[in-house]
C-alpha cells in the first residue's frame, strides 16, 4: 500500500481527496493544511508521493517543491491546483514536479487521473527516471494545458501535440508526433522555419531577425508575438511562450511552447505598434525638475496648453507617438496637474509598446480626475492588452473590473461590453463571454450605443 501526503489549505478538498485515494486507490493518506506542516512531517516520515496545492498561504506549492528538492528529497510530487494557466504547469515541471493536475468543477475525473499519476510517478522513481520516462511525463502533462501546446525533445523531435494544437493547426497529433526539422512550423508559416521554441537560447537580436516581437525574456521563459501571412488567408497574429524543460535532476530533456491566435483580440493594436516602432526612434529621456522655475506663474498664464496641443496634434493627427511625448513632458513640467497630458502621454506609451509606463500615466490621470469616463476606458484598454500579452489572469480580472466601472457610468458603452467579452473568453469563461458579446451587439443594433470621449479634432 502506497503512503501519500496531501497538502491543501481547503479542508473540503483534503477530505474528498483522502476518501477517494483510500477507497479507490488502495493508499494510506495523511492530510495537512499548510506547507509548513508538510515540511515538519517530512522530517519524521517518508512518503511514496506528495500531493500539494499550488496556491497556499505562507509557502505555496512551488516554494515547497523547491525546498524539498534543495534538500535532495526525490519523493514524487504532483501539483494539484485551481490555477488554470500553463505558466503554472511550466513552473511546476521546471522545479522538479512529476505531474501537474488542474482542479475542475467535477473533481472525480481529476482524482482518477491522480491515482494513475501517483502510481506512474512512484514506478518511475523505482525503476530510475531516465530520459524517456521524463519525456513521457512531459507529454502526459502537456495534454491538460488549456491552451494549444507542444513539446520537442533535445533533437527537435515532436513528442507531444495536445488537443489545442490539433484545433489551432488542423494537424492531428498522430501526424505530427515524431516529426522534426521544424516541420511543426509548416501549419502556421507554410514552410519549415525556426519557431520561438527553437530560439529560447538566442539573444534578442537573433530573435528579432526571425521577425518575433519580444514581450518578455525572463531567465527561462521567452514570450513573443509574430505576424504570420498564410497562402489563402488574412494575416494572423500568433502569441507564443516557450521554455526549456528539465527533469528533477536538472537535465535538459526538451522544450515546450504554447501557441495562441490573438488576431481578433489584439491583432490590429500590435500591428499598429510594430509600424510605429519601425519608423520612430526611441523615446527620449524625460527631464526632471524643470517645473520649479516659474512653474506657478506659467500655470497661471496657461503656458502648458501650447506644448500639450502640439503633442496632441503629433499623436492624433500624424501618429507620431514618440515625437509627441516630449511635448506632453513639457506641459507637465509647467503644470503637474494637467490631467489629459498624463492621459495622452499614456496613450502614446501604449502605442509604442511601453505598457507599464502607459498604465502609470493613465492611472495618474484617473487619480486627478476619478470620474472621467474616457480615462476609465483607457485604463481598462491598457489592462486588457497587458493581460493578454502577459497571459496574467490577475491583470485580466483587473481589466474586467475596470470595464465594469465604465459600464456603471455608461451602461450603453458597446465597446466596454465587447471587450468584457474578450476578457471573459481569455479567462476561459465562455458562457459569460457570449453574454457580453450579445449585449454589445444588442446595444449597437438598437442604436443605444453611446461613448463619452473628447472631440480631438476640435481640440487640435
Amino acid at each position: 500500500m502506497l503512503s501519500v501526503l496531501i497538502l491543501d489549505d481547503q479542508q473540503e478538498i483534503l477530505d474528498i481527496t483522502r476518501t477517494f485515494l483510500e477507497r479507490f486507490g488502495d493508499m494510506k493518506v495523511e492530510t495537512l493544511r499548510s506547507a509548513k506542516e508538510g515540511l515538519t512531517a517530512l522530517n519524521d516520515h517518508a512518503f511514496d508521493a506528495i500531493i500539494v496545492d499550488y496556491d497556499m498561504p505562507d509557502i505555496n506549492g512551488i516554494e515547497f517543491l523547491k525546498i524539498i528538492r534543495s534538500k535532495g528529497d526525490t519523493t514524487p510530487v504532483i501539483i494539484f491546483t485551481g490555477v488554470g494557466r500553463e505558466y503554472a504547469a511550466i513552473e511546476a515541471l521546471n522545479n522538479g514536479a512529476n505531474f501537474f493536475l488542474k482542479k475542475g468543477d467535477d473533481i472525480h475525473p481529476q482524482l482518477r487521473n491522480m491515482v494513475h499519476m501517483i502510481r506512474q510517478a512512484v514506478e518511475g522513481k523505482i525503476v530510475g527516471k531516465g530520459l524517456g520516462t521524463a519525456q513521457k511525463l512531459l507529454a502526459d502533462t502537456i495534454n491538460i494545458f488549456p491552451d494549444p501546446a507542444f513539446v520537442i525533445d533535445r533533437e527537435g523531435r515532436v513528442i507531444a501535440w495536445n488537443a489545442g494544437m490539433v484545433a489551432l493547426s488542423g494537424v492531428e497529433a498522430t501526424n505530427m508526433i515524431g516529426r522534426k526539422d521544424h516541420e511543426y512550423a509548416a501549419p502556421f508559416f507554410v514552410r519549415r522555419v525556426p519557431m520561438l521554441i527553437d530560439l529560447i537560447f538566442e539573444n534578442e537580436t537573433t530573435i528579432g531577425e526571425h521577425h518575433y516581437h519580444i514581450i518578455e525574456k525572463a531567465e527561462k521563459i521567452l514570450t513573443a508575438w509574430i505576424k504570420v501571412s498564410g497562402q489563402d488567408e488574412d494575416d494572423r497574429i500568433l502569441w507564443m511562450k516557450s521554455t526549456p524543460l528539465t527533469d528533477s535532476k536538472g537535465s535538459f530533456v526538451g522544450a515546450v511552447s504554447i501557441v495562441r491566435d490573438i488576431t481578433d483580440s489584439l491583432g490590429k493594436e500590435l500591428l499598429q505598434q510594430a509600424e510605429v516602432n519601425a519608423r520612430e526612434p526611441a523615446v527620449p529621456a524625460k527631464k526632471e525638475g524643470a517645473a520649479a522655475q516659474g512653474g506657478m506663474f506659467n500655470r497661471f498664464l496657461g503656458k502648458a496648453k501650447a506644448p500639450y496641443l502640439e503633442g496632441l496634434r503629433l499623436y492624433y493627427r500624424e501618429g507620431r507617438y514618440t515625437d509627441a511625448i516630449p511635448f506632453f513632458n513639457r506641459a507637465l513640467e509647467i503644470d503637474p496637474g494637467y490631467v489629459f497630458a498624463y492621459h495622452d502621454r499614456g496613450i502614446c506609451y501604449r502605442e509604442i509598446g511601453k505598457d507599464d509606463e502607459a498604465l502609470r500615466d493613465i492611472e495618474k490621470a484617473l487619480q486627478l480626475s476619478p470620474g472621467e469616463e474616457e480615462i476609465m476606458y483607457s485604463r481598462a484598454e491598457t489592462l486588457r492588452k497587458m493581460g493578454i500579452l502577459r497571459q496574467d489572469p490577475k491583470i485580466m480580472a483587473k481589466a474586467m473590473d475596470a470595464y465594469n466601472k465604465v459600464l456603471e457610468k455608461n451602461p450603453n458603452d458597446a465597446g466596454a461590453w465587447n471587450n468584457l467579452g474578450i476578457c471573459a473568453k481569455e479567462l476561459g469563461k465562455d458562457e459569460l463571454s457570449r453574454q457580453y458579446f450579445e449585449r454589445a451587439k444588442e446595444t449597437v443594433r438598437t442604436n443605444k450605443a453611446t461613448y463619452k470621449r473628447r472631440n480631438l479634432n476640435d481640440l487640435v
